[in-house]
């Protein structure tokens, strides 16, 4: 049986991966869309999108499903539900991807394998995933949700910071629980949140050397469980929703030894064209160093990693020709 060779395979159908796919099957390209999942990403878990350019509102799940009629109706094919285990590129250039006892070959990858918020790992917190539902990991996101009432935030480093300060200016009080006595973030960060704890009627309360155990509620977010984690006492801490902020985790492991990737996982590649270090190999969304971690930000880079397929595609030699305006698609 003769093997089918695609001229792109991407990993990862969220935003960014649905995105690419858009964009090279309508140039008719012969394209694989594989996840270990199904298509969305985390933007299914989020009941109500709002800062989405082109929508008002809309799920997270009807946005990824109609990117992924949109796909399909140029020809993309899709297999989910198959994990990506290893890639190895072949001599003549082109890539295999390995999925257990499958194998599928491409002339070109986009790698839009995505990140997943760390989780607390405590009770209340998947129940209440959902931002309609008083949990949320981005503030940038869903703190208009949160307009005049009561939250909770956790985390200690740079994002908690920024994200916290930002979530209070629509919250009516903001408590910031963190498990050291001391901040992780840098020293402005700290220092103007510190100023604007001091503020006079400030809505920011801080709770430190403290945890959160559990978060409570019956259909919403009613309150957080917090242990002192000197002296053991337990308290509850009322409240409409809770901001997880520590960190993210690529969903990277499967590219050790192939790609480059940071110390945290992310895939490292040249900004100016999303190319990795391997030829043909492209990466787009959270999964990348420099990320913005938004969803219109991870639809732009999908955009970006099948524009330079295509020319990829179009002149193999593009690849080792150095950043500048002559590669540029001004230029094509």
């Amino acid at each position: 049986m003769t093997q089918i060779i695609y001229d792109s395979i991407i990993i990862g159908a969220g935003p960014a991966g649905l995105a690419a796919a858009i964009y090279n099957a309508r140039d008719r390209m012969k394209t694989l869309l594989i996840d270990r999942f199904y298509p969305g990403g985390q933007i299914i878990n989020t009941d109500r999108i709002e800062n989405y350019p082109g929508y008002e509102n809309i799920s997270g799940a009807d946005l990824a499903d109609t990117m992924r009629k949109q796909a399909e109706n140029f020809g993309a094919e899709f297999k989910t539900g198959t994990e990506v285990t290893k890639l190895e590129q072949l001599e003549d250039g082109n890539i295999k991807i390995i999925c257990g006892k499958e194998e599928f070959i491409s002339r070109s990858v986009i790698l839009a394998c995505g990140s997943d918020y760390k989780k607390l790992g405590v009770p209340g917190e998947d129940k209440f995933r959902n931002a309609g539902a008083g949990v949320s990991y981005c503030g940038t996101c869903d703190a208009p949700f949160f307009k005049g009432k009561k939250v909770v935030a956790v985390g200690g480093g740079n994002t908690a910071i920024e994200e916290a300060m930002h979530v209070a200016n629509f919250a009516s009080q903001l408590t910031l629980i963190h498990r050291r006595q001391e901040f992780r973030a840098t020293t402005i960060l700290v220092e103007q949140l510190m100023n604007k704890v001091k503020e006079p009627n400030t809505n920011i309360k801080l709770m430190l050397d403290s945890v959160v155990i559990a978060i409570e509620g019956d259909k919403k977010v009613e309150r957080v469980l917090v242990r002192n984690v000197q002296t053991n006492i337990q308290q509850h801490v009322e409240c409409d929703g809770v901001f997880i902020f520590v960190g993210t985790v690529p969903n990277t492991s499967f590219l050790k030894g192939f790609v480059d990737l940071s110390e945290l996982g992310f895939v490292r590649c040249n900004d100016g064209f999303l190319r990795t270090k391997v030829k043909g190999v492209f990466v787009a969304g959270d999964c990348r160093m420099g990320a913005a971690m938004q969803l219109a930000t991870a639809v732009g880079d999908g955009v970006n990693a099948a524009m330079m397929t295509k020319q990829y595609l179009r002149d193999p030699n593009w690849w080792t020709k150095p950043v500048s305006d002559k590669i540029m698609p001004c230029e094509w």
